[in-house]
Parts: structure tokens; sequence; C-alpha cells
């Protein structure tokens, strides 16, 4: 018995001896970044063609997408206190003078400020996020305060000109290392509360005013380049209006491109030994709407513009370069749903 019981523990030594070696030897795998390919962005649904924002991660050869309508407000997770507007969601927003949520009212809202907009009215620049992505030039500019009092409430309105009372009233502050988001419609008297942490993870924690929840909007900071939506940009007077087609940075993530012009140097040749001579830029637009033209009022004509394409380094340093091949009848492509094809030029 006492030959058995030996035998049997010098095995049990023996096969917990191989399975530490065997995991000890076994290496981390890291999935090295796509070479390439070819990928359809699904922004259209049977209701519009612009219903979605799609996210793209070349490394990954992965879109991801999300309801553009379902948030309307973003509180930034870094070491900042920022609240984003939804751009994709014809928002506006504005600070009043009052710092009780309750004493801000229909008939007193606290500022003489129409969140209805005008595009012939430059000032309502002031009213809605910078496009170029710049998180000092948003519509709520100032930091959330670490002083409850000196934080104050603002309005917001959504999805095109409506009635007041349909207008949000919101007062952000801090709690711990997260935020207190408490508001109500601006002709109710019911102030609603909702808690916010940070997470690290991501850019942004996502806020539903309409379905009083935090939603899943963007993916992990690191795995998404760039995003495609109806968004708000330039209307060329100095007011904002809202366009289709957009193509946001991963500004917040250091996401950078530059547009190549193919007189100066073709898609197909571009090389690894011409990135010297670009210069980057992180601004959110860089490829806003210039990669298409815009078909005319009754929806004729329109196509991707062939005289250049993008290099795009990712917040690894994988640098990509990227074409857009088609996104309406026009080219031959499909509103909502535009191609694009892109290719890893140096691995980071």
């Amino acid at each position: 018995m006492n030959k058995l019981n030996s035998f049997v523990a010098i095995a049990l030594l023996a096969i917990t001896f191989t399975a530490c070696k065997k995991s000890k030897e076994e290496p981390i795998i890291v999935a090295p970044p796509s070479d390439g390919s070819t990928l359809t962005m699904e922004g259209k649904t049977d209701a519009s063609n612009y219903a979605n924002i799609v996210f793209v991660d070349f490394s990954a050869d992965k879109a991801t997408k999300a309801d553009r309508k379902s948030w309307n407000l973003a509180l930034t997770s870094d070491s900042k206190f920022k609240v984003v507007l939804n751009a994709s969601y014809q928002t506006t927003a504005v600070v009043t003078n009052k710092t009780d949520i309750n004493t801000v009212t229909i008939g007193d809202p606290g500022t003489t400020v129409n969140l209805n907009h005008d595009i012939l009215d430059p000032n309502t620049i002031s009213l809605a996020d910078s496009w170029d992505g710049d998180i000092t030039k948003t519509a709520i500019r100032d930091e959330i305060s670490v002083t409850d009092a000196s934080n104050k409430v603002f309005l917001l309105s959504y999805e095109g000109n409506k009635e007041r009372d349909k207008w949000f009233k919101i007062k952000v502050t801090r709690s711990g290392t997260g935020y207190k988001v408490q508001y109500a419609k601006l002709g109710e008297t019911v102030i609603k509360t909702l808690d916010v942490p940070k997470d690290s993870r991501f850019n942004l924690t996502f806020v539903s005013l309409e379905n009083n929840k935090i939603v899943s909007v963007e993916p992990e900071k690191t795995n998404w380049d760039i995003s495609w939506s109806y968004s708000t940009y330039n209307s060329g007077l100095g007011s904002p209006y809202w366009v289709q087609d957009f193509i946001s940075l991963n500004t917040l993530s250091g996401v950078s491109a530059v547009q190549v012009l193919t007189a100066t140097k073709t898609y197909a040749a571009f090389a690894e030994a011409d990135i010297a001579a670009l210069t980057f830029s992180s601004a959110k637009d860089v490829i806003g709407t210039k990669w298409r033209t815009a078909p005319s009022q009754t929806g004729v004509g329109g196509g991707v513009k062939t005289d250049s394409f993008y290099v795009v380094k990712d917040s690894n340093g994988n640098i990509y370069k990227l074409k857009f091949n088609s996104y309406i009848s026009g080219d031959g492509g499909e509103r909502g749903k535009p191609v694009i094809e892109y290719k890893l030029v140096k691995k980071g």
C-alpha cells in the first residue's frame, strides 16, 4: 500500500510539474495589426440613411455601430471633467446664469438665448461643440468644478428646433471621481438624478436623458480610429449646420491624419518612405466631408473624390493609407453604406 501511495504521489508531482512548466512556457500572443481590407460602414437602416454612428478599427478590421439618437450628452473619462454634446443629434446648448436647477423655468430660464438654430446667425456657433474636436471649445466651455455652487445650469435642445418646454435643463457636478447629473424638461418640476462614473477604458461615458440611463456608444478608446455619421459642421457662414457622411478622427485618443493629393502620389504607390514628408493633424475634421461631393437637393450626382486619399496614424502608431470607394448612387454605391479601403503602410 505504501508503494502504491508513493507511486501515486510521484505521478501527481510529475503532472503538476509538467503543467506548471507548460504554463510558464506558453507565450502571450498579441495579434498583429491588420494588413488592410475593404469594409462597408453600415450607417443605414430601413428608417434612415444616417441612423447609426459607425466606428472603424483598422488594425482589427472591425466596424461597430451605435444608434446616433441613443444619447444626449457625454462626460469625459480622463483627468478633466468636461461635458460633450451629441453632434450627430442636432444638439445645441447654452449656459444659464443660475446655479439652482429648481429655479430654472420656462418663464425664467436664466438666459435669453434661443437654442433653435438659425444658419444665418453667426452667434449660433457658440451653441455647438467645435467640429475640430478641440475639447476647450465646447458649448459648455468651463470644466465641471469641484465647488458645487460654481457649476451653472445649462439648457440643451436636440433633433432640430422645438418648443422650449421640450428643452432639458441640466446641472452637472462632481461626485467622487465621477459625476452627478441632475436634469428635467424645462417645463417640469421633478428633477431626475443620475450618477455617472468614469471608466478609463473609454474616452467618454454617454448619457441618455430621454431614457434616464448610461448607454454604450463608442468602443474602448484604443479600439477605433475613425467614425462615420450625421454631424455638426461648418456652414461656411460662421455658423454650424448638420451634414451627412461626416468622418471624425478619434482625436481624444491621439489618432491623427493627413490628406494626400494623387497628383503628388497615388494611393497605390504611396509607401513607408513617403511618410516623412507628411504633417499629421489631430483635428477631428481632417477628413470631415472633404472626401466626397454632395448630391444636388434633388439627390442627383455626388460621389467620392478621386483626386486625394488619406493617411491615418492610430493610437498605437500604426499608419494606414485610406481611400473611399463609394457612398452614393452617383458613384455606384449606396447612401448610408460607404465603402472604404485601407492598407497598412507602417507598423507601430
